[in-house]
């Protein structure tokens, strides 16, 4: 009886440590980079500009009389902002008038003597230029006496005044800025490379859309579109400048504002690793890579662009590599550990998933 007891409890200690030999035995998943086409956003820093911005000067010399508009102000093409004093203009142009009135009658006084054989022709040509001489002086007054009213040459939005009701302004004095802020010019810098790219990849028939994320961290709700790009590069900066045009229906934005352009770039066969699966060392990213014997190897490898839970590796990797998807923190260099392998197309589909 004795030894019937000692040898079932020698039988269950045996089983019971094989039991607890295949609890400790752990596998760990690993996978393999991924090489496909897909595109990353890019964010550029930008400046947003009015698509038509002018400063509004006077055109003659005098005092000030009307301002019909306000700061802030939405004017519409051809409506008066201001009045220059217009007296002087006036009085002007009624002294032309009556100097082309004056031509006049001389004018057809010599004609009917030139009609009659009386006076010459070349008399009458005389007549004639000092007729239309005093034409001239007329429309010339009008025009000056036109300037003293100061019209919006296109819909716009007014800026701050820089004179006051009664100021003596002098000719070409800046008095305000008009802005048509219904689209709105954003430009942007991209470097050389990234331009080259843009103009290998992108067609030109082709108009490519990009977003504008404005200084309060949110997405402009209208789309842009890129429509041209200047002909120089910065040699300073290394930089070629493009411009994009958003369409601006409720007057959001406004000329001066900054902000990011975010841009789809493509990546062409590009390999593709969770981040999850890389660890860091001195600002160095590193992966472990399980070899033909299963033992784990630190491999460093350099990031071409980041994505969400992605990084497509510029160098370091190959197609054929596995590397250890998850337990980074559980091995060490050289551990010999069972895997179990994981499609990278599997992978890729569940990242928010695996994403601690």
């Amino acid at each position: 009886m004795y030894l019937s007891l000692c040898a079932l409890l020698l039988h269950t200690s045996c089983h019971s440590e094989k039991e607890e030999g295949k609890e400790v035995e752990t596998k760990f998943l690993v996978t393999s980079p991924i090489k496909m086409d897909t595109s990353i956003t890019k964010s550029y820093v930008c400046q947003i500009k009015s698509i038509n911005h002018i400063e509004v000067r006077a055109l003659e010399k005098g005092y000030l009389q009307h301002i019909y508009v306000d700061e802030g102000q939405m004017v519409k093409k051809g409506q008066l902002m201001f009045q220059v004093m217009p007296l002087l203009y006036q009085a002007e142009l009624q002294k032309a008038q009556a100097e082309a009135n004056f031509a006049e009658i001389e004018y057809l006084n010599t004609k009917s003597l030139a009609d009659s054989d009386v006076v010459s022709k070349n008399e009458l040509a005389l007549a004639k230029a000092k007729f239309d001489k005093a034409n001239a002086e007329v429309s010339l007054a009008q025009v000056h006496l036109d300037f003293t009213k100061i019209k919006a040459p296109f819909d716009g939005i007014m800026d701050r005044f820089h004179v006051r009701l009664g100021s003596l302004i002098d000719e070409g004095e800046l008095l305000t800025s008009l802005a048509d802020n219904s689209k709105m010019w954003v430009y942007f810098n991209v470097p050389e490379a990234e331009y080259l790219e843009y103009e290998t990849v992108i067609q030109k028939d082709n108009l490519v859309q990009v977003g504008l994320l404005m200084a309060n961290n949110k997405l402009f709700k209208h789309p842009g579109i890129i429509e041209t790009i200047e002909a120089d590069f910065n040699n300073e900066t290394g930089n070629i400048a493009f411009r994009a045009t958003f369409p601006n229906p409720k007057g959001l934005l406004r000329h001066g504002e900054t902000g990011s352009v975010l841009m789809n770039v493509p990546l062409k066969d590009a390999l593709l690793i969770p981040q999850k699966s890389t660890f860091e060392i001195l600002d160095k990213k590193y992966v472990y890579v399980i070899d033909k014997d299963n033992v784990v190897r630190s491999r460093q490898i350099s990031i071409a662009a980041e994505l969400p839970h992605i990084y497509a590796v510029k160098d370091g990797l190959e197609e054929t590599d596995k590397i250890l998807l998850e337990g980074l923190r559980l091995v060490r260099e050289g551990d010999e550990i069972h895997s179990e392998f994981v499609k990278p197309s599997v992978v890729l589909s569940q990242l928010d998933l695996y994403a601690e």
